[in-house]
């Protein structure tokens, strides 16, 4: 994985982006977290500036999770902070699940990935059959896909370039790879009531359809804090002054 660390000088914060994304996720938090922590940007596999291995088995979650790891130990930290946005916050959630002593605090945003428990029931079969199916549209079909990075108008012009530009580096058969491997294992929708440390979840309210699941995090993860912006799906970068203000005053309060 592609790994950048900030200049913060505070307590250590793992970010991760959701499934298509990069890097540039991050670029308009990046200098308010800065003030009050250390941000540590990771890029997926075949995202970014990261490697695309040719082994499947590369992109399981017990991967990821002794990557992150690694890069926690590599930094000589003893316990560090994680947040996870979408598709990343399903793989930071696993993380703590599997490594609580190694997360001191978690913050996560809208992820379906993570909390809908009906991703639980899907089978193997039907899982591959997707994979499958999204190998078969190729890459014109990744590019129209609803994930993919494209210019919209609704964030500064130098972010959506970066994400562009960013989107072009995807890696087509680690995307299918991750599909297939990665897909199948970060839901936490059955294991919500076993987080034990402090949790943030900042939610973009206007994603309707993920309410249901905003609610269910909120009744089922012990202690958890909420806070409801104004945002969609990427309420990071729809509202990034009011997510560095959630996420410093939820930090600093600890």
């Amino acid at each position: 994985m592609h790994v950048e660390v900030g200049e913060g000088d505070g307590p250590h914060l793992l970010l991760v982006h959701g499934f298509g994304s990069s890097r540039a996720q991050w670029r308009l938090n990046l200098p308010d977290l800065e003030q009050f922590c250390t941000p540590v940007v990771i890029e997926l596999l075949g995202h970014g500036r990261s490697l695309s291995p040719d082994d499947p088995a590369a992109y399981t979650v017990d991967r990821y999770i002794a990557r992150f790891e690694a890069v926690r130990s590599r930094l000589g930290l003893d316990r560090w902070m994680t947040c996870g946005q979408s598709y990343g916050a399903a793989l930071t959630l696993r993380y703590a699940l599997a490594r609580p002593d190694s997360v001191a605090r978690q913050v996560i945003t809208n992820s379906k990935a993570a909390l809908a428990p009906e991703f639980l029931a899907v089978s193997e079969a039907e899982r591959h059959a997707q994979a499958d199916a999204f190998a078969a549209r190729g890459v014109e079909g990744m590019q129209a896909a609803a994930f993919y990075p494209r210019r919209t108008g609704r964030r500064p012009p130098a972010v959506e370039e970066e994400m562009v530009r960013d989107a072009e580096l995807l890696s087509f058969p680690a995307m299918v790879a991750a599909m297939r491997m990665t897909m199948p294992g970060p839901s936490v929708a059955d294991r919500l009531a076993e987080f034990a440390m402090p949790t943030l979840l900042v939610n973009g309210r206007r994603e309707t359809d993920f309410q249901r699941l905003r609610d269910r995090a909120a009744a089922a993860i012990r202690g958890i804090e909420v806070v409801d912006l104004d945002g969609g799906h990427a309420v990071n970068m729809d509202c990034p002054t009011e997510f560095n203000a959630a996420v410093r005053a939820f930090v600093e309060g600890g």
